[in-house]
């Protein structure tokens, strides 16, 4: 994209935080990503264990946590703090110069309290708006944000936040002033048609493939909310979208890896 400098957006989820040997390998190719990076991050299995603990009961409903005042405020101490500072201080020794902040810190993700028709999802936030000109100033001066999934209102509270709803939200914003690539790394080789078969990767799927496959209930669980944030961006004018494992990384950005994301099955990357 002429005129535009390449800006990658990465997301990791839990059970890659949880995986000592593959964060370890992702956060080694991540730091090794030449220019502009932001890293966004779900929270793994401690804020799920720390609730057991404290007998606080989990609920999921369509791949997303309800979450309650205690869940909230276990969210706020793993996301915020235990996760988040550890990948900062993993990024260092790397050469990349990280700053950990949630959508709080500078103002960064503004949310309201998610509203449904027949779900109360409980202190679960929708975003308004990403502050742009603050990540653009981060990336200007050689840093890379490390982002934990809590947002505000501007009003005092805290909301636990989807990873990929905020990553897909950065990655847009962004796409104003930067080529964005936005990539979701997981634990799988990318879009399975068999989930227990990696072979069975799509290479490429297309929005009305995605409403298929969900109909069809290939498609289940936390696959479908993670696929709705990324058509979500290609719709919205982010430069590219991939799904895949994480520690291809190189991989998925070169595209010999993971499931690219295309809003229409003609479209061609």
């Amino acid at each position: 994209m002429p005129g535009k400098i390449k800006l990658f957006v990465v997301k990791i989820g839990g059970n890659i935080i949880d995986d000592d040997v593959r964060l370890s390998e992702f956060l080694r190719l991540f730091a090794a990503l030449p220019g502009a990076k932001i890293l966004v991050h779900g929270g793994g299995k401690l804020a799920t264990d720390l609730a057991e603990k404290l007998g606080i009961q989990q609920v999921m409903i369509e791949g997303r946590r309800v979450t309650d005042e205690s869940t909230l405020r276990i969210a706020e101490m793993v996301y915020g703090g235990l996760v988040n500072k550890q990948l900062v201080a993993a990024l260092h020794p790397l050469g990349c110069t990280a700053l950990g902040v949630c959508g709080a810190d500078g103002d960064l993700i503004r949310a309201h309290k998610r509203r449904h028709p027949t779900i109360d999802f409980g202190l679960v936030g929708d975003i308004d708006a990403v502050n742009a000109p603050l990540l653009d100033r981060w990336l200007g001066q050689g840093l890379t944000p490390v982002i934990a999934p809590l947002s505000h209102d501007g009003e005092g509270q805290l909301f636990n936040t989807n990873a990929d709803t905020i990553a897909q939200e950065i990655a847009k914003a962004m796409s104003q002033a930067f080529h964005v690539v936005l990539v979701f790394g997981f634990e799988k080789n990318g879009v399975l048609l068999d989930m227990n078969d990696e072979k069975s990767c799509l290479t490429q799927i297309d929005f009305e493939s995605f409403q298929e496959l969900k109909r069809r209930e290939v498609i289940t669980r936390g696959m479908i909310p993670k696929l709705e944030n990324a058509f979500s961006a290609v719709r919205d004018g982010v430069g590219r979208v991939i799904i895949g494992r994480a520690e291809l990384l190189p991989q998925l950005i070169e595209g010999t890896s993971g499931t690219s994301i295309v809003w229409d099955r003609h479209e061609n990357y």
